[in-house]
């Protein structure tokens, strides 16, 4: 079964819609650019390209300002997200309603689909069928997330012991709040991928080829970066997170007794002006369609 609305986890994690446009970080320039690459857009003028599950813009701005002056139709199901994203007023956009499983786009009309901070949302069979229709044959589906350490995979090596105890507990509100919505932290966005039926080269005599969408191995890269934030600063970034977002009561309490902890230890790096060392990076990934 495959979503066919908006989780209600995302509504209420993302109601602050103008905080997390505030607090959340824009994507490295050079990032952007490798990905464009990898989708074979770079210097394609006029290149329709769909920015699925867009937010509030933090991508489809990076986009919209290139020198090809894509044609990007921004979507995003959250009203919220979506009406920061429109008050941007962003040449060659269109912004408008739509989900990973109803994308607003005819079959095969697009070069590239985009997924910045999200695709982990609705790694699922149905969004890979609907992403496969619009996009050309040989396009591209190109995803793209900021990970800080505090908020990486239990497989990312974490640079401090502060990053560390935050990431532990994040973990750990799992389960307290009962929220198990898949997050990039738990790492299983790949496996949609990886579950692909295809054929066996006996199996493929007889039905025709494979049942693949989208081609493997995964095109990878990971940028490391560390900004630099003030304290008050990171921890309205890290409220932006949805499940940080709707804590309240003893769990708020808790979690900003946790920071305040973490953020005291001995290893906690900060410059001249006292602002903290936060390190992470951005990490892309690439596919191609394989027509059908």
């Amino acid at each position: 079964m495959h979503p066919t609305r908006l989780s209600e986890k995302a509504k209420s994690g993302f109601a602050e819609a103008a905080l997390y446009d505030a607090h959340r970080p824009s994507y490295p320039p050079d990032a952007v650019a490798s990905l464009l690459v990898a989708a074979g857009v770079a210097g394609v003028v006029g290149a329709s390209l769909i920015d699925l599950a867009a937010g509030t813009g933090k991508l489809t701005e990076l986009l919209a300002a290139r020198h090809e002056q894509f044609n990007i139709v921004a979507v995003e199901p959250h009203e919220g997200m979506r009406e920061q994203l429109v008050r941007k007023t962003l040449e060659h956009v269109t912004a408008t309603d739509g989900l990973s499983t109803s994308i607003p786009a005819d079959s095969e009309s697009v070069d590239a689909v985009f997924a910045a901070q999200a695709f982990h949302w609705f790694a699922n069979e149905g969004s890979l069928m609907e992403i496969h229709r619009v996009l050309k044959p040989g396009g591209v589906l190109g995803m793209i997330w900021n990970v800080e350490d505090y908020n990486s995979p239990r497989s990312y090596p974490t640079t401090s012991s502060w990053e560390s105890k935050i990431r532990d507990h994040l973990f750990s509100l799992d389960d307290i709040i009962d929220d198990h919505e898949p997050r990039f932290r738990h790492d299983k966005w790949r496996n949609v991928f990886e579950n692909q039926v295809s054929s066996t080269p006996i199996t493929a005599a007889f039905v025709g080829g494979t049942n693949s969408l989208f081609s493997l191995p995964l095109g990878q890269e990971k940028l490391k970066w560390t900004v630099w934030l003030e304290k008050e600063t990171l921890w309205k970034r890290l409220r932006t997170l949805s499940h940080v977002a709707v804590l309240e009561g003893e769990n708020l309490k808790d979690t900003r007794r946790l920071f305040d902890d973490a953020l005291s230890g001995a290893d906690v790096e900060r410059n001249e002006q006292g602002a903290i060392a936060v390190h992470g990076a951005t990490v892309l990934a690439w596919t191609s369609k394989i027509p059908t």
